[in-house]
């Protein structure tokens, strides 16, 4: 990883890879590390792989105060210019596929094609987190016991047959501890997440846009797929069966490939 000077702030970046540059989003709480080396692997076999830490995570500028899904995709915006790359492919997971909508709103001309993973658009039609959802997060955060809120956090982000697979969550630990993400960059994190709303204005996307979902998302559920289907035109929609929410950990071969795949058709 390496600092990038972005306006007023600096973000940690990591490019690796060779091929046309496909620039990953990570969600809420999440760092550069929890896309999982499987993942990452297959991408850099096809794409030069640019990710990056938001700010308030890891060793990017510290986040003073609110921010919003606008402000993270602003920066975004910056951190492409800055690598003086002129348009990129686009991958943004949960909080960060809604940085990606906001960011291929506002900067089409960067946007070569857009997939948005396990994401919400906000607005009157979508579905937010379960009552019983977030009152587990609560309560594991509340408990000053980091193996229950890594515990918590794993279950709720994968299937329920993925969950019992000790090794994949000794590994899906091992890169949370590593760098950790602050509980109070995480409840603005999750500020901006609920005060999200693209709805309006997906009409308005140019880019490509592939949709990315599985059946069992437990954060955000299937339905909101379905809704930015019908409101982004001519968005692809694929399902992943019996998989939860960070889809790309549970299958990340048939995820890259269908990146691959999207990019291909959109050259």
């Amino acid at each position: 990883m390496a600092l990038v000077d972005v306006g007023d702030i600096h973000l940690d970046c990591e490019r690796s890879g060779s091929g046309p540059p496909l620039l990953l989003i990570m969600g809420m709480s999440g760092t550069a590390l929890t896309w999982g080396e499987p993942f990452l692997r297959e991408l850099r076999r096809d794409f030069e792989v640019i990710v990056y830490d938001h700010r308030g995570v890891g060793a990017s500028s510290r986040l003073e105060g609110p921010i919003t899904t606008a402000e993270l995709a602003a920066d975004a915006a910056a951190l492409l210019a800055a690598l003086e790359l002129d348009s990129v492919h686009v991958l943004g997971i949960s909080m960060g596929g809604m940085v990606a909508q906001e960011l291929a709103l506002a900067h089409p001309e960067r946007v070569r094609t857009l997939a948005l993973g396990c994401t919400y658009c906000g607005g009157p039609r979508s579905v937010r987190t379960g009552e019983e959802q977030r009152r587990r997060i609560v309560q594991a955060q509340s408990a000053g016991d980091r193996e229950l809120a890594l515990r918590t956090s794993w279950e709720l982000n994968v299937s329920s047959s993925f969950a019992s697979d000790e090794q994949q969550y000794s590994e899906f630990a091992a890169r949370a501890l590593r760098r950790r993400v602050a509980v109070a960059v995480i409840l603005q994190q999750a500020r901006a997440v609920l005060a999200h709303d693209t709805s309006a204005r997906l009409s308005q996307l140019s880019a490509p846009t592939l949709i990315l979902h599985g059946t069992e998302d437990q954060l955000l559920p299937l339905a909101n797929a379905q809704l930015m289907a019908e409101l982004v035109p001519h968005a692809r929609v694929e399902i992943f069966d019996g998989v939860g929410h960070l889809f790309f950990l549970e299958r990340p071969q048939r995820s890259a490939a269908l990146l691959r795949e999207h990019a291909a058709v959109h050259a």
